[in-house]
């Protein structure tokens, strides 16, 4: 028969009808109803919810609250979900299949503001395989002097020692200090 369909082997159907996992970072304004107000495009354009992770305390470089939500749906309607979180005004940072498997934790010392933390930031954040995710900036002697700053940055699995390199790169160029975590220690 020429109009059949091959069959298919016995592991080539998904048994979840092809749905995948994303994870969609956001940055919303601290006010009552921004959470609800970023889930309705989701549900409306059906995703399912996995998880939402965010902390009021801390804040993105532009006084906003980092949200990170984690969904299912299938990848035809991921586009249309990120496009109506755009539509509704929602600042969209990052959103993509779960990218990202581990995450390292560095400590800068130094002139942070001096040397422009903003373009520090923005070189990292260039870098293939990294993002930022929070920034915690402690500068107990005013902004001309050394400040510390603790940056948590998301990574493509298996590339910590690539994001240390790239931080390590960054930071000589701005004549700061790195505080590293030990890695590979096993678990």
């Amino acid at each position: 028969m020429a109009d059949s369909v091959p069959d298919e082997e016995p592991g080539d159907a998904e048994p979840d009808g092809g749905v995948r996992a994303y994870t969609v970072r956001l940055e919303l304004v601290d006010e009552p109803g921004e959470l609800l107000r970023t889930l309705e495009p989701i549900a409306d354009h059906g995703g399912n919810l996995l998880s939402i992770h965010h902390e009021r305390g801390n804040i993105t470089p532009r006084g906003h609250i980092p949200v990170e939500v984690d969904l299912e749906c299938p990848p035809e309607r991921f586009e249309e979900i990120v496009g109506a979180l755009r539509e509704a005004g929602i600042n969209v940072i990052q959103a993509g299949a779960d990218r990202y498997g581990e995450e390292v934790n560095v400590i800068l010392v130094g002139h942070l503001v001096e040397t422009d933390l903003s373009d520090t930031l923005s070189a990292l954040q260039g870098t293939d395989g990294l993002s930022v995710v929070d920034l915690s900036l402690a500068a107990p002697e005013g902004m001309d002097a050394v400040s510390s700053a603790r940056v948590r940055l998301a990574v493509d699995a298996g590339r910590a020692e690539s994001a240390l390199e790239t931080v390590r790169e960054v930071a000589e160029g701005k004549d700061l200090s790195v505080v590293e975590p030990l890695l590979g220690g096993g678990e």
